[in-house]
């Protein structure tokens, strides 16, 4: 049965995250807040993931304050965050009480839903945070991370999905992260979920392999509830495809969004212009802007891929840009087939650059190499290679149990590390998840002078713009 389907826009998140290393400022999103807020989507997503790192190491804003900032300037639309389980917006495990206590913190602020995910689909990596966006009022949407190997099949996504809708999720996010789910294949998924599972479904895909209009139409066939889009100015190559695009080729027909094409032109107008400020600074490698099919044979994701390009280019060493990229399934089967996004992405991908660089395989292993290998980030889904893992981690002992079981309650701990620094528990928190990073930013924001002037700075920007 047909009906109207329901838009996700990343524009203030994924967008510039899969394009320009998450680079965008909230001076860049307040002035089209408001328009944003009119447009009529089922939600914005606007934080978690990497945002919240770089907000502190690169921009030299609080996180925390993007967030309230967001909330106050669109008070009518859903706010939505990605939220990596166990990992919250870190690359290790934390404790339980570290993971409710975000999660509580980021509802309060201004969410209302949270994306969790686990990149190895291990469910005992999301059930701590599913627990506890239920408890303060936030929307579950759980996620399955797609990909494809021997061991990722329908079967396998249909009975994750129904464990996920089990344990509560509100709704299933089919997590495409880069764009490997194909058309026909998203139709027959789509078709087996809705089958099985009673509560929405929502794709998340990118465009890198060019197929990712191709894949929402299939699967908005097939019956899908929500999708995600990418305004024009930072869709498509790496990121999600075009908002635009998709509301105008529904535009009319059973599946009409709702949404007015002219409303989305001005806002799209205002964020040519922050992508032509990025690209001018640097950030937005016209790479990512491509479409490119290997992705089908490489599987790598649009944020792993600008991550591989810095790489290389502090090693002076792009020109072995296509042979890492050939390295990486290389390391993935070793590995245990795990799906490649944060943090998986990222220790397959530095493992490759790595094999390469040093002219033989695994002669380095880094720590996170050694730390999946040995079951630190739960349970992958395929089978390791024994051999490899030796040679990385020797006789020491595979953690089978749930990683954060080995974790002591840890809140405590970072409050007293912190004491001298924070002011609320929102920093308490971004010094639990990096703690060097946190530690300079809130030294610095700390200064009498500079907290004085972001804070004048943040409120003249917001009442300024709001009124655009």
């Amino acid at each position: 049965m047909a009906k109207k389907i329901l838009i996700t826009d990343t524009i203030l998140r994924d967008a510039h995250q899969s394009q320009a290393a998450t680079r965008m400022r909230i001076e860049d999103m307040l002035p089209a807040c408001e328009a944003l807020d009119k447009v009529g989507y089922w939600s914005l997503e606007c934080w978690g993931g990497a945002t919240f790192d770089s907000c502190m190491r690169f921009l030299g804003e609080d996180p925390w304050e993007r967030l309230r900032t967001l909330r106050r300037a669109m008070p009518n639309t859903r706010l939505q965050m990605l939220l990596r389980g166990q990992n919250l917006l870190g690359y290790k495990h934390y404790a339980d009480d570290v993971v409710e206590e975000f999660v509580k913190k980021s509802i309060e602020n201004g969410i209302n839903v949270v994306r969790i995910f686990d990149a190895l689909n291990d469910v005992r990596n999301i059930e701590t945070a599913m627990k506890a966006t239920k408890k303060y009022g936030g929307h579950v949407e759980a996620a399955i991370s797609y990909t494809e190997s021997p061991v990722h099949n329908l079967e396998y996504f249909v009975n994750l999905a129904k464990e996920l809708e089990n344990r509560g999720a509100d709704t299933i996010c089919i997590k495409d992260m880069a764009n490997l789910l194909l058309p026909y294949d998203a139709y027959e998924l789509v078709k087996a979920l809705k089958k099985e599972i009673k509560v929405p479904i929502h794709l998340h895909t990118h465009n890198t392999t060019g197929t990712g209009d191709m894949t929402y139409l299939m699967a908005i066939q097939a019956g899908v509830d929500i999708i995600d889009t990418a305004l024009s100015p930072l869709a498509n190559g790496t990121s999600q495809p075009s908002t635009e695009a998709i509301v105008a080729t529904l535009q009319g027909t059973e599946y009409d969004t709702g949404i007015k094409l002219d409303a989305l032109s001005d806002i799209a107008a205002h964020f040519r212009n922050v992508a032509k400020k990025l690209k001018d600074q640097g950030t937005l490698d016209p790479k990512v802007l491509n479409v490119d099919p290997n992705t089908l044979l490489y599987q790598v994701p649009g944020g792993m891929l600008s991550n591989l390009i810095s790489q290389l280019k502090q090693a002076k060493a792009e020109d072995k840009y296509y042979e890492v990229l050939a390295e990486v399934p290389r390391v993935r089967k070793d590995f245990g087939y795990p799906p490649l996004v944060t943090p998986t992405s990222q220790i397959v991908g530095s493992q490759a650059v790595l094999n390469v660089l040093a002219g033989e395989r695994y002669k380095m292993v880094t720590k996170e190499s050694k730390g999946l290998l040995k079951g630190e980030y739960g349970r992958v889904p395929g089978e390791v290679n024994e051999e490899v893992r030796r040679k990385a981690i020797g006789d020491d002992e595979i953690i089978t149990c749930r990683p954060a079981d080995l974790i002591q309650p840890e809140l405590e701990k970072y409050r007293q590390e912190a004491k001298d620094l924070a002011k609320c528990d929102e920093d308490v928190l971004s010094y639990a998840l990096f703690p060097q990073v946190a530690t300079k930013f809130l030294t610095e924001r700390n200064k009498p002078v500079a907290n004085t002037t972001s804070e004048n700075t943040v409120r003249e920007i917001f009442v300024e713009d709001s009124g655009n």
